[in-house]
């Protein structure tokens, strides 16, 4: 395998101690070591997958490490997020990881980019690194980054969680992840990791395997996952591995497209969500019915005051909804932490022959407008803290 970047310089007796431990591996040494001191990585998301992976790849001596997010710290995350901490609510996530990152070692460049990865954003980022890692929890940003790096001529890894199973790949211009999905699955059959749920330490697990091949690809030690996809099940500790190459007929890849309107998530394409000024307006003038799909602990923090509750879980289950919500009047507007869960309930609904909307952004939205909540002290107080690190 050849190496993807080529050595940086002679490594001074600090960093032979620090490295000491990788530079014995067998076929590895101190050439290795300086292609990744003179590597640079980008990486998309600084969540469950970014919050391993980039510590790892901090550790492992790569010299500068760039990370996309536009999301905050939530209490909800640190979980799985296990790079950010109690102090670290409300801050951006790059901006906790960063300071993990030095702390475990100074020397290396961290890059924040507090911003979504998108296809006018990423070429231009892009363009500055060796190598993009994908950790991100969407379809449409997992095909914008596979068709960015094709088109970079650049190699991407990349990883994806949910529940209690993982998959890692690693994508080169000759094959990638668009050549194992040549199209994106319906989006009403794509559960979310706020929706399905994820066991924490899955988030380790995948981060880590990303991260070693990562090194591969700069080291050219070992065989990276290209043209294969590895699956690992932390129920039964199992992996199994799916090879796959490009299609003859597979449509070339020119540019980047909408990427939400080709995995079928565009908001135009959404009639069934109201905006958070249009339901605080409905609200104030007496006319909405509201339904809470969130589960009890999560009402316990926050509500909006006069909502009927019952999980998104139980409505599945076939629980009937709320006599208040049943018989009340104006629309039914579903709502949940963000938006996932609501939208399912809303397509649940309308199974029933209940007609239903979501609020768009969910209670955060909500408050973010002016809207009254309910228990919203404590966590309010723990998202007023902002960048004080």
């Amino acid at each position: 395998m050849i190496a993807l970047v080529e050595p940086g310089p002679e490594l001074p007796p600090e960093r032979i101690a620090r490295y000491s431990r990788q530079l014995m591996l067998p076929g590895f040494g101190e050439d290795a070591q300086r292609r990744l001191g003179a590597a640079r990585v980008l990486v998309i998301g600084a969540g469950g997958l970014g919050s391993a992976l980039i510590p790892a790849l901090a550790g492992s001596g790569v010299g500068t490490i760039g990370v996309i997010d536009d999301d905050v710290v939530e209490l909800s995350n640190l979980h799985r997020q296990l790079s950010h901490g109690m102090d670290d609510i409300g801050r951006s996530k790059v901006g906790s990881l960063a300071d993990t990152v030095r702390d475990i070692d100074p020397g290396i460049l961290v890059r924040p980019y507090r911003e979504r990865a998108t296809a006018e954003t990423l070429p231009t980022i892009l363009a500055e690194y060796d190598l993009l890692v994908d950790g991100s929890d969407n379809f449409p940003t997992r095909y914008l980054a596979d068709d960015a790096a094709r088109l970079a001529g650049k190699p991407l890894v990349w990883g994806s969680i949910l529940r209690f199973q993982g998959q890692v790949g690693v994508a080169v211009p000759e094959v990638g992840f668009r050549d194992l999905f040549p199209a994106p699955p319906a989006a009403d059959e794509v559960l979310s990791c706020e929706l399905g749920g994820v066991l924490a330490s899955l988030c380790t697990a995948i981060g880590s395997f990303m991260a070693t091949e990562v090194v591969k690809l700069i080291t050219g030690v070992g065989e990276p996952l290209v043209g294969r996809v590895l699956f690992y099940d932390a129920l039964t500790a199992r992996t199994r591995e799916i090879g796959f190459e490009r299609a003859d007929d597979a449509a070339p890849v020119t540019g980047l497209v909408d990427y939400d309107l080709f995995c079928g998530t565009g908001a135009a394409e959404d009639t069934s969500a109201l905006s958070a000024a249009e339901v605080l307006r409905l609200r104030r003038e007496g006319g909405v019915r509201l339904l809470d799909v969130r589960e009890p602990h999560e009402t316990l923090l926050r509500g909006i005051p006069g909502a009927a509750t019952l999980p998104l879980g139980a409505l599945e289950d076939g629980v009937a909804v709320p006599a208040s919500v049943d018989t009340g009047d104006g629309p039914l507007v579903v709502f949940c932490e963000k938006d996932p869960r609501s939208r399912q309930a809303v397509q649940v609904l309308r199974e029933r022959g209940v007609e239903a909307r979501y609020l768009a952004g969910g209670i955060r939205a909500f408050a973010a407008v002016g809207g009254t909540t309910e228990g919203a002290d404590a966590c309010d107080a723990l998202s007023d803290r902002r960048e004080t690190k």
